[in-house]
């Protein structure tokens, strides 16, 4: 069984966080993938457009909804302590010690493993995904990490250039411009009901 973990906060959820697990599933045969928000993040400080962490599990819930085989798990929102990677796997790796894991993130992020807590202990328990954003270069991920790793642990994912972030979604509904198309029809609706991410 091949099983994708997709983190993030999720802040919120849209149209290119789909697309890249979608495409995890074609390209590496993933029988489902589980959608991670995180938790309480080591060392981030909150952020001024920051929502509660049951907003961004409801909207999660709400875009994956029509996938059977996407899940969402509340088990980094639920820990009480700050949330590291490698303790998720390791988690997940205990409830399903037959599974093949695959953690599927960003190639920005990838770039940043030797900063992550025990990366050698990551890397053994599950394959890294990393999904190609606009802006970013192949060649620098597969020098650096490549030579970090020493064997083929990280996996280059192309996906179709979606220029969407969280960030922008918040800002244009901060602004009173639409994000119609950019979320789900479903998120949408959310973030216009509990009048998300307005300026106060």
């Amino acid at each position: 069984m091949k099983i994708g973990i997709m983190g993030g906060t999720f802040n919120p959820i849209h149209i290119g966080h789909l697309v890249c697990a979608e495409e995890a599933l074609n390209q590496y045969g993933l029988e489902r993938v589980i959608f991670m928000p995180t938790g309480r993040h080591p060392w981030s400080k909150p952020a001024a457009a920051e929502i509660g962490a049951e907003s961004r599990f409801l909207m999660t819930e709400i875009a994956i909804g029509d996938n059977p085989r996407f899940v969402v798990s509340r088990y980094e929102l639920d820990r009480p302590q700050p949330s590291y990677t490698v303790e998720t796997i390791r988690h997940l790796r205990e409830e399903m010690p037959e599974a093949e894991l695959f953690f599927i993130t960003g190639a920005d992020a990838v770039l940043e493993i030797l900063e992550w807590k025990d990366p050698e202990e990551l890397l053994g328990m599950a394959t890294l995904i990393a999904a190609t954003r606009p802006g970013y270069s192949l060649e620098r991920l597969s020098s650096e990490v490549g030579r970090f790793l020493g064997h083929d642990r990280v996996k280059i994912m192309e996906i179709p250039l979606i220029g969407v972030s969280s960030s922008l979604i918040r800002d244009r509904v901060a602004r009173g411009m639409s994000i119609k198309y950019l979320v789900p029809e479903g998120v949408l609706g959310f973030i216009e009901k509990e009048r998300l991410y307005r300026q106060a």
